[in-house]
């Protein structure tokens, strides 16, 4: 099978996200940037007949499932034309490879919940949602990656006296109810809260009402960039997320053309443009791309 690759194409890497974050911008929200991509050009030619990918390229359009409610992750605000953030970058990138503009992306919003079902019932092409990789997802659905590496981690008040999750002990703590953030927490000895939203829960840490929020760190980056005179995130990772690619088991073809778009991308820089665009605007150094996985033999 033979796939054609863009010069621009992005590979997202793994980061530990540690300590303080220094001033610098705004990760979601409409004016964030988004990286230049080169988009392929009689791109169908370069597919084997069949493939999920020369359907695509052939019909000029698809649609990519993302997160709206994470700043520099997934972000779309009420008058975003389209979401911004690493995820929705990706997305672009991997379009651009099968000959597919901007304008003929369709992003649905997408949930935690709703992930797998969107990908079985063939409401979306991909997901690109802070996705992490399972392997009980992977009995379910394809997972291609990871692209990105993260890990539970803090998000704090500025000047708070918690430092890491040994600090966090009799503190109120919050996250998304139901999520494993919220038990890790817990069992570290904190007074466990649970919101629907991520970005209720900032609000809460951000008046008071609880002593810090805690979920995946690349999230919590996302909303030390939209305010970092006042929040910033602290202390190591105390798990580890792999990032992927979901896309339908019923075309596992897709995972060799997405781990070697990835690939290309990890040569050729873009995904620099890209982090610095959307998480980098947090003032972090500039990661490393993780070993992906190998693709299940077909």
């Amino acid at each position: 099978m033979r796939f054609t690759r863009s010069r621009t194409l992005l590979a997202a890497a793994g980061l530990t996200l540690a300590g303080a974050l220094s001033a610098c911008g705004n990760a979601g929200g409409s004016d964030s940037e988004s990286t230049d991509v080169n988009v392929e050009e009689n791109a169908a030619d370069s597919f084997e007949d069949g493939t999920r990918m020369k359907e695509l390229a052939q019909d000029g359009k698809i649609t990519i499932g993302v997160k709206y409610d994470q700043p520099g992750i997934g972000f779309k605000g009420a008058a975003d034309d389209a979401p911004t953030g690493l995820d929705p970058e990706m997305g672009r990138i991997l379009a651009a490879s099968l000959g597919i503009d901007d304008q003929d992306i369709t992003w649905k919003e997408t949930i935690s919940d709703n992930r797998e079902p969107f990908l079985q019932k063939g409401e979306v092409d991909l997901v690109i949602a802070s996705y992490s990789i399972t392997d009980e997802r992977r009995q379910i659905v394809g997972q291609a990656g990871p692209y990105y590496v993260t890990g539970q981690q803090l998000l704090v008040k500025k000047g708070s006296d918690i430092k890491g999750p040994d600090d966090v002990k009799g503190k109120s703590v919050c996250s998304v109810t139901g999520s494993t953030s919220l038990e890790q927490i817990e069992a570290k000895g904190a007074k466990a809260r649970g919101f629907d939203t991520y970005s209720e829960c900032r609000d809460q840490l951000l008046d008071g009402s609880v002593d810090a929020a805690t979920t995946d760190g690349a999230i919590l980056l996302g909303y030390a960039a939209e305010d970092p005179d006042n929040l910033e995130v602290v202390g190591p990772t105390f798990s580890e997320e792999r990032y992927g690619i979901g896309y339908s088991k019923d075309s596992p073809e897709m995972c060799q053309w997405i781990v070697d778009t990835l690939k290309k991308a990890e040569d050729d820089g873009t995904w620099d443009k890209a982090f610095e665009a959307t998480l980098g605007k947090s003032g972090v150094d500039t990661p490393t791309p993780p070993e992906m996985d190998a693709c299940p033999s077909s």
